[in-house]
């Protein structure tokens, strides 16, 4: 394709009226996506690839785009992400910057760089996922809501968090002392942060506002989220994890945080339960998981108001004849003593709706425009059609040649810099747009780049585009 390669003055002329009159501190009171700002790639390789010297140099030098790449090898060790290129500590440059590769240390310096800095133009913290989050089963493995927690302990109110992104373009100004994360690289991370997907969803809500949704995956793995009711009437997930395999389950919930899931087994018609107990962090902690009948579709309530009685009603395998369980839990020993095996003539609970006073969850599946009919959806008494998903902590980068759930919403847009039709056209559209590699004058658009990540950000060449473009620090 052909690429534009003419640079300023005749870019600055045709970009926007912040190009045009080339004043950086007009067009701080330009909208958002208006904006151009330094920008590097790969900043923690500081001068190990390029020529771009630590963290702190690149801000103090007006870079507001910084971009580390992170692995999640060996999380469960750290109890963090790692920074590097193919490989935890891969090309890092650890002069003037952190000693070790703890992504905790590098965000730590920009936040206390931030915080120094409150006028400064916002910094963005592109995240460049390596690997694949979604095959973390557990917080504690480093799934996308630790990643999530890290970045609000670290940033505080600093960080403008995505779901809290203005439904009225905000100007630079506006933003100025504030930090925006965004998920960039693996794209199974960033699909799966947007959305999940699951099959025969089932949920619980006990008085306290705490909610458990459980679900199979369709190919006999079963996962949980957990999270709380708000006074808005909307759920905020805190944790998603795998906890056994099997298919079809269903949950109840004690006002204590005790839980029992039950389900059938994947190959067979056998029955299962688990007890478990939800911690205020959203956290559970599960029992062994034990067989207390023959069946299929296993649905199970509490009964009583103390919560420690419950009713499970199952169906044949063999015929369409319903049959139930009385239960007793020992919620000390994590366990329930069933008996009262017996036919019955009621229906299987409801599992998809639960409620508590005059709160109601119900989760189902369904396409949410371009995403596929079993991702996970939530109705509360309040509101419909919402996803269950991690909190949008973090914007998610669409990159060119991405789905469309992924396009669906993006505010960031990136692209290699030599991709000058990309580029144009989501700057027209309004995006905030990154090009990667963007070593060459000769890389320049009409209009450029909002973010043209660099290697090499003090050359002239780069100094001087920059500069005639209005960039903003």
């Amino acid at each position: 394709m052909s690429r534009p390669r003419t640079v300023l003055p005749a870019l600055a002329v045709a970009a926007s009226a912040l190009l045009i009159s080339g004043n950086a501190e007009a067009a701080a009171d330009a909208p958002l996506p208006s904006a151009i700002f330094r920008a590097t790639h790969n900043s923690y390789s500081g001068n190990v690839d390029g020529a771009k010297n630590s963290i702190t140099y690149q801000l103090d030098h007006g870079i507001r785009f910084i971009e580390l790449d992170i692995h999640d090898n060996g999380y469960a060790t750290a109890h963090d992400y790692a920074i590097g290129h193919d490989s935890p500590g891969n090309l890092v440059d650890h002069t003037g910057n952190p000693a070790s590769n703890l992504l905790r240390d590098w965000l730590n310096v920009i936040n206390t760089w931030s915080a120094q800095h409150p006028t400064a133009a916002p910094i963005v913290v592109a995240l460049d996922v390596k690997d694949d989050l979604t095959d973390n089963a557990s917080f504690a493995a480093g799934e996308p809501a630790a990643l999530n927690q890290e970045l609000t302990s670290v940033f505080g109110s600093r960080l403008l968090q995505a779901k809290d992104y203005p439904a009225s373009t905000p100007t630079v100004d506006s933003l100025r002392g504030r930090v925006l994360a965004l998920i960039s690289g693996n794209g199974e991370t960033r699909t799966q942060y947007k959305r999940d997907i699951g099959y025969n969803p089932a949920v619980a809500i006990n008085g306290r506002g705490q909610v458990v949704e459980v679900h199979d995956s369709g190919s006999g793995t079963l996962w949980y989220w957990t999270g709380t009711y708000g006074a808005d009437g909307r759920v905020t997930w805190l944790r998603h994890g795998k906890y056994d395999t099997g298919v079809t389950p269903a949950v109840t919930l004690n006002d204590n945080g005790d839980l029992v899931e039950v389900h059938q087994s994947q190959s067979a018609t056998t029955l299962w339960y688990r007890v478990g107990h939800l911690g205020a962090d959203g956290e559970i902690t599960w029992s062994a998981s034990h067989q207390y009948d023959n069946g299929v579709l296993p649905t199970v309530r509490f009964t009583d108001a103390a919560g420690t009685q419950l009713r499970e009603i199952h169906r044949s395998q063999s015929s369409t004849q319903n049959w139930n369980w009385t239960g007793v839990l020992n919620a000390g020993a994590m366990t329930v003593t069933w008996s009262g095996n017996a036919k019955t003539s009621d229906a299987r609970y409801d599992k998809t709706t639960a409620t508590s006073g005059t709160s109601r969850v119900h989760v189902w599946t369904g396409a949410d425009g371009p995403t596929s009919a079993q991702t996970l959806r939530l109705d509360t008494d309040q509101y419909t059609g919402d996803r269950i998903r991690y909190p949008q902590t973090a914007f998610d980068e669409f990159q060119q040649g991405d789905s469309a759930e992924l396009q669906q919403g993006a505010l960031f847009y990136a692209a290699p810099a030599t991709e000058s039709s990309f580029i144009t056209a989501a700057r027209q559209a309004g995006r905030l747009v990154r090009g990667w590699d963007f070593d060459s004058a000769s890389d320049a658009t009409t209009p450029p780049a909002n973010y043209p990540a660099t290697n090499r950000p003090y050359d002239t060449w780069y100094q001087n585009l920059l500069t005639q473009s209005g960039a903003i620090d």
